[in-house]
């Protein structure tokens, strides 16, 4: 581990270095390097889904969509008026009104879709808790920064105030000097 790293973690901290989480560890680093510590957490998670994963959000998000919700109501109405036509016409029908077959088409649909939308919810939950970790790390070092530029302000107006004070100082001395030669000339002169 690099000591600059190091003393600045602790500096920054007021801990040592083992004592502090790997977030912090991270930060620290981050400032005493001056990199960049955004970046697209999401994307980076995305790239790195398998093509099962991706299908399953896809399914998931075609699942929970209106147009999902509109050929599902289509299919069944289409699928009772066309087993209802059959049956009034031809005293048959390949689904008979309770309709079994289509009971058992949506038990399968929902038995189906169910495992794969947790599993699209559970990538969800992961990826949001990737996200809360990084926004912790960005704004840690965010407050870190600002904790340093405000120490670096007040310690240029401190210099400030002390170059100040000399100043002051050196134009009462003038002053006085100027005081003193301006009684000498009154008293020489009277």
């Amino acid at each position: 581990m690099d000591k600059k790293i190091r003393d600045a973690a602790e500096k920054l901290f007021n801990s040592e270095y083992e004592k502090l989480t790997e977030q912090e560890r991270h930060v620290a680093h981050h400032i005493t390097e001056r990199t960049p510590i955004s970046t697209n957490v999401v994307q980076d998670y995305s790239e790195q889904m398998t093509f099962g994963q991706k299908m399953a959000d896809k399914v998931a998000s075609f699942g929970g969509s209106w147009v999902f919700i509109s050929i599902f109501a289509c299919v069944m109405v289409i699928w009772i008026l066309l087993n209802s036509f059959i049956l009034l016409k031809l005293n048959s029908s390949f689904d008979p009104y309770p309709y079994i077959l289509l009971n058992l088409v949506l038990s399968m649909l929902a038995a189906i879709q169910a495992p794969i939308i947790l599993m699209s919810q559970n990538r969800q939950a992961y990826k949001d808790r990737l996200s809360a970790e990084h926004d912790y790390e960005v704004n840690l070092k965010s407050e870190l920064e600002i904790i340093a530029l405000h120490e670096k302000v007040d310690s240029l107006r401190q210099e400030q105030w002390k170059e100040l004070i000399s100043i002051q100082q050196e134009q009462l001395r003038l002053l006085s000097q100027l005081v003193g030669d301006l009684k000498k000339n009154k008293r020489n002169t009277s």
